[in-house]
């Protein structure tokens, strides 16, 4: 039984889009959809403006507490550690920049799956200073 020349444009327009609202979902999922959020705290090391193209916002902190490399073979060695973040918003990284500078921070953070340039380089955001201490 032969498929007529219709139904098979239509099956395969189908699929066209069922693949093509996968891949709406799948880069709204990494890109847009907050994962996770929370906060976090430690001396904020630095921040900086910088990008080839899209200029970005982006910073680290250093929590307080060590962690060992022991699960990677290196014995005796302690790092600390580092939270990267980017921020969005101008007036927070401004805040950051100028005001916070080796100082105790708490920052409130979104989390994304993935990073997109204009955003940032990082998959945590910013998005407010909850306290300087």
């Amino acid at each position: 039984m032969a498929i007529s020349k219709g139904k098979k444009a239509m099956i395969i327009s189908s699929l066209i889009l069922a693949v093509l609202l996968f891949m709406a979902g799948e880069f709204f999922f990494r890109y847009y959809f907050v994962f996770g959020e929370g906060v976090k705290a430690g001396e904020l090391n630095r921040i900086v403006y910088k990008g080839y193209v899209f200029k970005t916002y982006e910073g680290y902190i250093i929590q307080s507490g060590f962690k060992s490399n022991a699960a990677a073979g290196k014995t005796g060695v302690v790092n600390s550690i580092e939270f990267a973040f980017s921020v969005e918003d101008k007036a927070v990284a401004d805040s950051l920049m100028y005001h916070c500078g080796g100082r105790q921070v708490e920052l409130h953070y979104k989390e994304y799956k993935g990073a997109r340039p204009r955003r940032g380089k990082e998959k945590f955001t910013v998005d407010k200073i909850v306290a300087v201490h």
